[in-house]
């Protein structure tokens, strides 16, 4: 999931990540490794590594004081689905919707997928280390926007919403799949993502899906342009699905004028990172 970047005569990198992983998938090779070490700096969807970030964002997931109940029968759901993952108490200070984004993220426990393994804090720490600086193309409010909401009946269908998919029997098999996909660098499979994880079947949560991914794509691409029309050289590192599509960073920045290549699997440049031989330019979409 590597595509590389050119910009003035200097290399950048777009890279995707999942927000789930096996222990033996949680480090990057070697050669996505030096990519970063190339660069001046790493971009994330948020840098965590803020303390401000992340107490804005910690803030924005806590439950409001005085916000109206869920109806009984909807939280007796949500409270088998905390009481199975054994996170009544863990959970219970943040609002509904995030703690339905928590239990998404938790279902493929048994099968070895691990929320806390997750490759852009690998990443994070690996920049940090070198003494890059890292940065984010999202604010906190950017993406507590789409996540949570104070309206009563939004918040109902929210956690109606992500109930159904914990309820069904599928949903770890169906998170491995994307993860496998992801592993595999299938992008083929991911851009069918909406036809088969069986996760999209209301108007409602098509449209969720298409802000949540599509929408927030042209803001990400926006800041990156910036940086690199600054001279900054970047390992972009955000969701796996932020990059596929004809509305991923790479068509968008391509059809902003810049070379975009994806990275073939096994090919290397003479500087030792991954290479692009033989792979044509992304579209511009």
């Amino acid at each position: 999931m590597l595509w590389k970047l050119e910009h003035g005569g200097r290399t950048s990198w777009l890279y995707g990540t999942i927000h789930v992983n096996k222990l033996e998938w949680m480090m990057p090779g070697p050669r996505t490794i030096r990519a970063l070490m190339g660069v001046d700096r790493l971009a994330l969807e948020l840098n965590l590594l803020d303390p401000a970030v992340l107490q804005a964002l910690t803030e924005g997931l806590r439950a409001r004081k005085g916000a109206p109940p869920l109806p009984p029968a909807l939280q007796q759901r949500l409270d088998r689905q905390l009481q199975a993952a054994c996170m009544p108490e863990a959970l219970a200070p943040l609002r509904p919707e995030a703690q339905l984004v928590t239990l998404l993220t938790m279902v493929g426990r048994h099968q070895g997928l691990d929320p806390q393994l997750g490759v852009d804090l690998v990443l994070a720490g690996a920049a940090h280390a070198q003494g890059k600086p890292v940065i984010g193309l999202e604010t906190p409010e950017t993406q507590l926007r789409e996540l949570v909401s104070d309206d009563p009946a939004e918040v109902q269908r929210s956690v109606d919403s992500g109930l159904r998919q914990l309820e069904r029997a599928d949903a770890p098999q169906q998170l491995a799949r994307l993860v496998q996909a992801w592993a595999d660098g299938d992008v083929r499979q991911l851009e069918r993502y909406p036809q088969w994880c069986n996760c999209l079947n209301t108007a409602e949560e098509r449209a969720d899906y298409a802000r949540l991914i599509d929408g927030r794509n042209p803001g990400m691409a926006r800041a990156v342009a910036e940086q690199l029309r600054a001279g900054h050289t970047l390992f972009v590192a955000v969701g796996a699905m932020h990059l596929v599509g004809p509305q991923g960073l790479p068509a968008l920045l391509a059809a902003q004028g810049f070379d975009v290549q994806p990275v073939a699997w096994g090919s290397r440049t003479p500087g030792g990172a991954a290479g692009t031989s033989g792979v044509k330019k992304a579209p511009a979409q």
